[in-house]
């Protein structure tokens, strides 16, 4: 069953077609490059060649995955759902909990949880490592996410992110005074130079958009909401130290180890809103601030 369509127009053509895939579908380029192997990928109805370069006409289509056994084993994981349904669920990320499994993080993550509260309905377009995950926060950093359920609902929740039809609002505490009300940040990213598990600015990076607004000022900090228009990795934390207002907390991006009580950066993801992809409805979720949030600020000298 096709899992998307696309036809090739003058822009992409000369591409090869995991990078055509990747720039101009839902999917991740290793993703790209896993269903091709698969033979999952046509051309004008001819299974794909990973090497093949697309010309203009061509009919591109996607079919859905086969199944594949999860790498990550189902653990009793307790979880806080916002939201369910047979296609998805939205759930409230703790701090600390790592999102899959990783080199260091072989169990214990969100998609460990998820294993054991969905069985195996859970999508498997992210592949074995990440089965259902559509997006991704940071290990210590909370707050709301959507897993799907199915490869249909994967690939058009992945669509509308890339499109930026997916809400989702972020708030921060940050070092430092913005007399600014409200700013965007342009910067792209990529992989640190010297330590790969940092991101930094760089020219040669990718795109990458927060849209900021100041909330509130105390004295030496501010609270920020930030809008993402790009999804990068350590986005809100890179971009804020950029201008010179790392995160409270966020040692690895600037701020202090131990600062008001902290053990990590002070950022929770607090709005979430996506147009449902079997119904088209808006569904729309909040979170109150966390503890740890409040608490911080209550140590901020007055």
């Amino acid at each position: 069953m096709p899992l998307w369509t696309k036809t090739v127009n003058e822009d992409g053509a000369g591409s090869r077609i995991d990078v055509f895939l990747a720039r101009t579908g839902p999917l991740s380029r290793s993703a790209a490059e896993r269903l091709i192997v698969q033979n999952r990928v046509t051309v004008n109805g001819v299974t794909a060649r990973k090497s093949h370069r697309v010309a203009p006409g061509e009919a591109i289509t996607v079919d859905e995955p086969e199944p594949l056994p999860s790498e990550a084993l189902p653990e009793e994981i307790p979880l806080e759902i916002v939201y369910e349904d047979d296609d998805l669920l939205v759930l409230n990320k703790p701090r600390g909990l790592a999102v899959h499994p990783s080199p260091g993080h072989e169990s214990g993550t969100l998609v460990n949880a998820l294993l054991a509260h969905c069985g195996e309905s859970l999508s498997g377009v992210g592949g074995v490592k990440r089965p259902g995950i559509v997006h991704r926060l940071d290990k210590d950093t909370a707050g709301l996410m959507v897993a799907a359920k199915n490869d249909s609902t994967h690939v058009a929740l992945s669509a509308a992110l890339k499109k930026h039809e997916v809400l989702r609002v972020y708030e921060a505490l940050v070092r430092g005074r913005i007399n600014q009300e409200a700013f965007t940040i342009r910067a792209p990213l990529g992989r640190h130079p010297a330590d790969r598990k940092k991101q930094a600015v760089r020219p040669d990076g990718r795109d990458a958009v927060t849209h900021a607004r100041v909330l509130e000022r105390y004295d030496g900090y501010t609270r920020v909401e930030c809008r993402l228009e790009t999804g990068r990795t350590h986005q809100i934390r890179v971009h804020m130290a950029h201008i010179g207002h790392p995160l409270a907390g966020d040692t690895r991006y600037g701020g202090k180890a131990g600062e008001l009580g902290l053990d990590a950066q002070c950022l929770f993801a607090k709005e979430l809103a996506f147009s449902h992809p079997r119904t088209g409805k808006t569904h729309q979720f909040s979170l109150n601030h966390p503890f740890f949030f409040t608490s911080a600020i209550a140590k901020i000298p007055t």
